[in-house]
């Protein structure tokens, strides 16, 4: 179901959860201040893990370190990405005071 469409509900689980109940959520009535900021924070951490890993070199590298990597980054930017979409409904959604 999309994220948009769940909005009716105050509290939004992560689309990163994998467990049947959702233990990671949204709060989709909080400062849009704060959502954006929360998605801001960890799409930086996923471009900066990013920007490490084009500069290493790999030749001492394991490889069971690359599941590792890349599921860091999944859970980064996809929760970086649902919080973006709660704060872009929210400011859609926006009316200005009279």
């Amino acid at each position: 179901m999309p994220i948009i469409k769940l909005l009716q509900n105050r509290y939004l689980p992560l689309s990163s959860n994998v467990t049947e109940t959702p233990t990671l959520l949204i709060d989709t009535q909080a400062n849009p201040k704060d959502i954006l900021e929360a998605a801001v924070q960890r799409i930086r951490a996923a471009a900066d893990l990013l920007e490490t890993l084009h500069c290493l070199c790999f030749k001492h590298a394991d490889v069971q370190d690359i599941p590792h990597i890349t599921h860091a980054l999944y859970l980064l930017t996809q929760d970086g990405n649902d919080l973006l979409q709660v704060a872009q409904q929210q400011m859609l959604s926006w009316k200005a005071p009279v």
